[in-house]
C-alpha cells in the first residue's frame, strides 16, 4: 500500500492537492493501491465534498479524525427530515434564509442547520443554542460522526471537547481542549498532542517493508511519521522551490522551512521526488556542497495530461487564459494590468481568469475601475481540461513555480505561454521565442518593471509571433508530460525501492 500525507484541502487548492489527484489517478492506472491521508481538522465543510472535487475516490481517503472510528469518507446524505426525527422539542417557528434553516423553540433555544447548497435539504452541521448561548455543533455525513462542544467564555463561545462517533452513536474518542492545549481520550489510552495523535494512527496503520510512505507536506506530521512508519519506504515530494537563493551564500544554504526538517533528516529517507531534471541537478549540488552527501533524487512529474488537446473550432482569436489560486503570489493582478496595457495595441484582446481565492474582491475592483468587465471577467473554479484550446494563448505571473500544472495542460492543449523566467516550472514548459516568452526575473523587480515586461511580451506574442508555430512548439514539449510517459517513471522508481 503507498500512503500519501498532507495537511489539508480546500475548494482553492494549490498544487500540491492537484498533484496528488494526478498521483491517485497513476496509481490507479498501474493497479497500485493508495490511500490520502490529510491531517487538518475540517468543519465548515465536509472533507469528501473537496476530495471528490478534485478527483480522488472516497475509499482512497483517510482523514485523521474520522480514522479512528467506524464512519467512513462519504458525501452528505443527512437530511433535514433525519433531524426532525431527532429533535423531541416542538418548535414554535421553522425558516429558511438561504443555507440556513433556524428551527426555533422559544426563550433562546433554537437550532440552526447549515445544507450543503441551497436546492438541497441535505445537512452537514446543526448549530444547537439554549439561552442565546452555543452549546454544541454536531457535524453530518450518512451520520453523526462528531459533535463540538462549546462554553461561554470571555462574552464568547468557547469550545472545549470534541466527541468523535462510530456509526452506532458510541464514542469512539474525545479531544479534550484548552486553548492552545489539547489532548485525546480512547478508552485504554491518553494522548498529549495532536503530533501524538498522528503517531498512534501510523503506528495502527502497520507498516510493513512493502509499503510506502510518500510525505507531500511535512509540517507538523513529519517527525511523527518518521518515528512511526516501521519497515516501510519513506519518499518526500519536493512541490515547490527548495531554498531561499538571497539567504544562501558560499558556505550556507537556507532551506525552505517546509522541507528543513526532511532534509536534515536525510538518513530515514529512501527517495526524494522533484518535478523537474532542472531542480533535481540543483538540489544534488546542493546537497554534496553544503552537507557532503548524495542521496537519492529521481525526477517525477507531480503532473501529466492523458492526452493532447485540440480545438473543435477555430481558436477565439486575442483570447487569453490563466489558471490559479487568486493568491499574491500569483500576481494575477500584474496580469490584468498587462492586459489593460496591451489593448492599447491590441483592441480585442481578452482575459479570462480561473481559480479562486482571496485576491478575487481586489481583482474585481481594479476591473471595474478600468470599465474591463466585458473583456477581462473571473470564471471561477471548474475543470479546464476541455476549455484551454479554445484559447490562443496562455499567460502566467507567478513568480514561484515547483512545476506548474496549469501552464502544463495550457501547452497540452497547444497554447503559447508568457511568463517570468523563474524555476523551475516556467523555464521546462517555455521554450523562448519558440512557444512563447520568458521575461527575465530578479528578486527586486518593481512591479511596474514586471507588468511592463508582460505588456511587451503579449504585444510581441500577438504582433509577431508565428502563432501556428508557437501552437506546434508547445504540443511538441506536452508530448513528454504524457500520463503514460509519467507511469513509467513512477514504475520504475516503486519497482526499485520496494
Amino acid at each position: 500500500m503507498i500512503y500519501n500525507f498532507n495537511i489539508g484541502i480546500g475548494w482553492a487548492s494549490s498544487g500540491v492537492e492537484y498533484a496528488q489527484a494526478y498521483r491517485a489517478n497513476i496509481f490507479r492506472r498501474l493497479g497500485l493501491k493508495a490511500k490520502f491521508v490529510f491531517t487538518d481538522m475540517f468543519s465548515t465543510e465536509n472533507i469528501e465534498h473537496m476530495t471528490k472535487a478534485i478527483g480522488f475516490e472516497d475509499d482512497e481517503i483517510i482523514w485523521l479524525y474520522t480514522w479512528f472510528t467506524d464512519t467512513g469518507i462519504a458525501p452528505v446524505s443527512f437530511t433535514m427530515d433525519d433531524l426532525m426525527k431527532t429533535i423531541t422539542r416542538r418548535a414554535i417557528d421553522i425558516s429558511k434564509d438561504q443555507k440556513k434553516i433556524r428551527i426555533d423553540f422559544g426563550d433562546g433555544d433554537f437550532y440552526t442547520a447549515y445544507l450543503v447548497d441551497e436546492n438541497s435539504d441535505r445537512v452537514h452541521r446543526v448549530e444547537i443554542v439554549s439561552d442565546n448561548k452555543l452549546i454544541r455543533k454536531d457535524y453530518y455525513t450518512y451520520c453523526r460522526i462528531y459533535s463540538e462542544y462549546y462554553a461561554p467564555l470571555d462574552k464568547k463561545a468557547h469550545l472545549y471537547q470534541r466527541r468523535f462517533f462510530n456509526k452506532d452513536g458510541s464514542v469512539a474518542y474525545e479531544e479534550l481542549n484548552d486553548d492552545e492545549n489539547v489532548m485525546y481520550k480512547f478508552p485504554d489510552k491518553v494522548l498529549y498532542s495532536k503530533e501524538e495523535l498522528i503517531g498512534y494512527m501510523v503506528e495502527g496503520l502497520k507498516l510493513k517493508s512493502d509499503d510506502l510512505v510518500i510525505i507531500d507536506r511535512s509540517t507538523g506530521i513529519g517527525q511523527a511519521l518518521l518515528k512511526n512508519h516501521g519497515d516501510s519506504k519513506v519518499g518526500v515530494i519536493i512541490h515547490a522551490d527548495h531554498f531561499s537563493e538571497g539567504s544562501t551564500d558560499d558556505t550556507y544554504i537556507r532551506w525552505n522551512n517546509y522541507y528543513e526538517y526532511e532534509f536534515s533528516q536525510y538518513r530515514h529517507i529512501d527517495f526524494y521526488v522533484t518535478a523537474t531534471d532542472v531542480q533535481k541537478n540543483l538540489l544534488a549540488e546542493q546537497f554534496k556542497k553544503y552537507k557532503n552527501i548524495s542521496p537519492r533524487i529521481e525526477t517525477i512529474p507531480v503532473g501529466s495530461v492523458d492526452e493532447l488537446k485540440y480545438p473543435k473550432s477555430q481558436r477565439r482569436k486575442h483570447s487569453l487564459i490563466t489558471a490559479s489560486r487568486l493568491a499574491s503570489e500569483k500576481h494575477v493582478d500584474w496580469v490584468v494590468q498587462a492586459v489593460l496595457n496591451a489593448r492599447n495595441k491590441i483592441p480585442d484582446l481578452t482575459l479570462d481568469i480561473y481559480g479562486k481565492g482571496k485576491e478575487e474582491e481586489r481583482l474585481l475592483k481594479i476591473i471595474s475601475e478600468h470599465n474591463a468587465q466585458d473583456y477581462i471577467r473571473l470564471k471561477g473554479h471548474c475543470d479546464l481540461k476541455e476549455v484551454y484550446q479554445e484559447y490562443e494563448a496562455y499567460i502566467s505571473g507567478s513568480t514561484s513555480e515547483g512545476f506548474g500544472l496549469s501552464v502544463l495542460e495550457a501547452i497540452a492543449a497547444g497554447l503559447p505561454v508568457v511568463g517570468f523566467d523563474v524555476r523551475y516550472g516556467n523555464q521546462t514548459f517555455i521554450a523562448d521565442g519558440k512557444n512563447g516568452y520568458l521575461i527575465p526575473w530578479k528578486e527586486s523587480i518593481e512591479s511596474g518593471e514586471a507588468v511592463d515586461g508582460l505588456t511587451d511580451r503579449l504585444i510581441r506574442l500577438f504582433g509577431e509571433a508565428d502563432m501556428d508555430a508557437f501552437h506546434e512548439m508547445s504540443y511538441e514539449i506536452a508530448k513528454k508530460y504524457l500520463t503514460t510517459e509519467v507511469e513509467k517513471r513512477w514504475k520504475e522508481v516503486i519497482e526499485q525501492i520496494i
